[in-house]
């Protein structure tokens, strides 16, 4: 009890600001002893305002379990958000895998927070960034190794068959379990941890920190509650600005981003033309088969792997090249379209599509999931392809 109580103490931190005081929570995200915590404290302190690790989106789709029910997979592909929506739902099935062992939702704490909140007549503020923004920043900010690094370390969570106790979900709130995950998550994938961990604290402490009232409660998950604190005391000391504009949007793609998104259409057809002028149309013609046998049939692979229609199949073996030479459009678009077309997303398939997830045999049995499936493999064939390719057509000119 003793040590409980420690590191209860521990996540509550209170920091005092002239005439304000500014009172933040350390939670276990799914953890009915969090919940209980959260509520309570609220009703205790009778803040002004409680300020919650939530973005608004999050909050109506916490609000709103039916909302995946308004999803329209063509228009997700086309908008580019492929990997953005792939990326959420291995992020939602690694969460509600880890609640199945204690019978608690993701997110319980929040919701709690929100409701005894609401209960007492206090306003709430949602003070976290929004999860597009932070999902598309870590992924701008990652060289093409470290994207790989994080896709894999997303699908390998959420098809993870592990579950947590309730005793190893209640001590994630313990300090030196955090400080090992994130110095882990630090030195697999930094510009994550930055992107994920470090840009968040400042945030979350600088929304927090411009929310109206005399007396604020925060409720944050633990692995923020020490960098929020600390930018905190640099705000409460005029230290740093509450300015968080530049880490509010994406950031633009670099010169040498682009320059790589048309490297290798203009390397193929300079490498086609070389072959003409050094060997004739032959060499050039056997060149270019080369290339579209490369490209075009691991897009196609990657469609059968990922048991797409037959027709998607051909579509992905066809639009591949065609995909390589138009930098702005992608052969994940292509089959994403044609599968969807195919066979087109049920009722039951957005009602059940963060269930289904759950299990790796749930993207094959679920068509909007079956969908990101054939959009990613699809995807990385067509690009492995490419790496082939290339190569290959330059040792023909030797």
């Amino acid at each position: 009890m003793e040590e409980q109580a420690q590191t209860e103490n521990q996540m509550l931190r209170r920091i005092k600001a002239g005439d304000r005081e500014i009172i933040l929570v350390g939670t276990a995200h799914i953890s009915q002893s969090s919940a209980d915590e959260v509520s309570s404290i609220i009703l205790s302190e009778k803040p002004d305002r409680v300020c919650v690790e939530l973005d608004d989106d999050r909050l109506k789709a916490m609000q709103n379990e039916k909302k995946w029910q308004e999803l329209d997979i063509v228009k997700v592909l086309k908008e580019g958000k492929g990997f953005l929506l792939l990326s959420n739902l291995a992020l939602s099935s690694s969460q509600k895998r880890m609640g199945e062992g204690v019978g608690i939702k993701p997110g319980t704490e929040m919701k709690a927070a929100v409701d005894a909140a609401e209960s007492s007549g206090i306003p709430c503020a949602m003070v976290d960034r929004p999860i597009q923004v932070t999902l598309r920043r870590a992924w701008a900010k990652n060289s093409f190794s470290g994207k790989v690094k994080l896709l894999s370390a997303l699908l390998s969570s959420a098809f993870s068959k592990e579950k947590m106790t309730e005793d190893e979900i209640e001590s994630l709130k313990n300090q030196t379990v955090m400080d090992g995950m994130m110095e882990e998550l630090s030195g697999f994938l930094p510009s994550v941890k930055e992107v994920l961990i470090d840009e968040r604290d400042r945030y979350l402490a600088s929304k927090i920190w411009d929310a109206p009232g005399r007396k604020l409660v925060a409720v944050l998950g633990a692995g923020h509650l020490n960098g929020t604190v600390r930018w905190l005391e640099d705000l409460a000391a005029g230290k740093v600005s509450s300015d968080v504009s530049d880490i509010s949007e994406v950031p633009p793609k670099k010169a040498s981003s682009k320059f790589a998104g048309v490297i290798i259409p203009v390397l193929i057809v300079a490498l086609l033309a070389a072959g003409f002028f050094t060997g004739g149309a032959k060499t050039s013609l056997e060149m270019l088969l080369r290339w579209l046998l490369w490209n075009g049939s691991l897009a196609a692979a990657g469609s059968l792997v990922s048991l797409a229609h037959p027709l998607t199949i051909l579509v992905s073996f066809a639009g591949a090249p065609v995909a390589t030479i138009n930098p702005f459009i992608g052969v994940g678009l292509f089959a994403g379209i044609c599968e969807a077309a195919l066979r087109k997303p049920r009722v039951r398939d957005m009602e059940n599509l963060t269930t289904d997830v759950l299990k790796f045999s749930g993207f094959y049995k679920n068509r909007i999931a079956h969908v990101l499936l054939v959009f990613f493999f699809s995807s990385l064939g067509g690009a492995i392809g490419n790496f082939i390719a290339v190569p290959a057509l330059i040792s023909s000119l030797l």
